[in-house]
C-alpha cells in the first residue's frame, strides 16, 4: 500500500489538488494524508465579555485539514483518508511528512500567473525541487 500526501491551506487550488489525490487514492486503495501546516506555535486566549476562546495555530490547522478530509471522504466513500497539522513552512512540512511516512507521491496544485508569465507557485516549486518522492502537479488553473 502506498501513501499520498497533500497540503491544504483553505485555497481552491489546494482543494483541487486534494480532490485529485483522493480520487486516485480511492481507486488504488492507497492512503491519502491531508495536512495543513502552521508556522507558529501560538496559543492565544481571547476574552470578550464573559466569553473566552482559546485560539491555537496547531488546532486551527488540524481543523482545516479535517474539514477538507471530511469533504473528501463524502466524495470518495471507502477511501482511506487521514488528516493532521504539521509545524513548519508548507514546503518543509510536506517534505518532512513525506519522509516520515515514506510517501510515494506528494500532490500540489499549479498556481501561477496567466499568459507568458505563468509559473508554478512557490510551494509547488519548493516541493518539486526537494521532494523525497514523486510529485504530482494538478492543473488547478487554466
Amino acid at each position: 500500500m502506498s501513501t499520498y500526501i497533500v497540503g491544504v491551506d483553505g485555497s481552491e487550488t489546494a482543494l483541487k489538488a486534494a480532490q485529485r489525490a483522493a480520487g486516485l487514492a480511492a481507486k488504488t486503495g492507497d492512503t491519502l494524508v491531508v495536512l495543513s501546516a502552521h508556522s507558529k506555535d501560538n496559543t492565544e486566549v481571547v476574552t470578550i465579555g464573559s466569553d473566552t476562546w482559546i485560539l491555537d495555530d496547531a488546532d486551527q490547522a488540524g481543523k482545516l485539514a479535517e474539514r477538507v478530509s471530511t469533504r473528501l471522504r463524502e466524495d470518495n466513500p471507502g477511501a482511506k483518508i487521514e488528516s493532521g497539522a504539521v509545524f513548519g513552512k508548507p514546503v518543509d512540512a510536506l517534505i518532512g511528512a513525506a519522509k516520515e511516512r515514506s510517501a510515494q507521491v506528494i500532490f500540489v496544485g499549479n498556481v501561477g500567473t496567466h499568459g507568458l508569465g505563468r509559473v508554478l507557485g512557490s510551494v509547488a516549486t519548493g516541493v518539486i525541487h526537494n521532494a523525497p518522492c514523486d510529485v504530482y502537479v494538478v492543473r488547478t488553473v487554466s
